[in-house]
């Protein structure tokens, strides 16, 4: 998955829309005002004077000899999604619970790539059928 875009639903809720590599399914999922901001930084290459959350959870990542090897959105409970960051640090493998938005932010900042677990593809609507206006 990738992210298409940051969208407005009519409620005024803010989603980041995750897309299939064909840009056929659309996944939407609800996220606050400041994960807007981190994720739309991430994106935008924007270099802020001091690090952002999501930044210095990448250099603390590093610098503790870790890499984000993927974030999967891995489940969705009462309207709420789930997400895993997977962590490769020498022969350790660490798996940490997180937000969708936290793990998508931090996946952009990593060029680390997003996956879904297979259950939520009944969560996806076609991407024709999403206004991105």
């Amino acid at each position: 998955m990738k992210v298409k875009a940051i969208s407005v639903d009519p409620s005024g809720n803010f989603l980041v829309l995750l897309v299939d590599q064909e840009e056929k399914k659309v996944l939407p999922i609800t996220i606050g005002r400041l994960d807007v901001q981190s994720i739309l930084i991430a994106i935008e290459g924007v270099k802020t004077p001091r690090p952002m959350t999501h930044d210095l959870f990448q250099t603390a990542i590093g610098e503790l000899g870790g890499k984000v090897e993927k974030v999967i959105i891995s489940k969705i409970e009462n309207d709420t999604y789930f997400a895993e960051i997977h962590i490769q640090q020498a022969e350790k493998d660490i798996m940490l619970d997180s937000r969708p938005s936290d793990a998508i932010a931090l996946a952009l900042r990593c060029d680390a790539p997003i996956y879904i677990k297979f259950p939520l593809v009944e969560f996806t609507y076609n991407l024709s059928d999403i206004n991105l206006a």
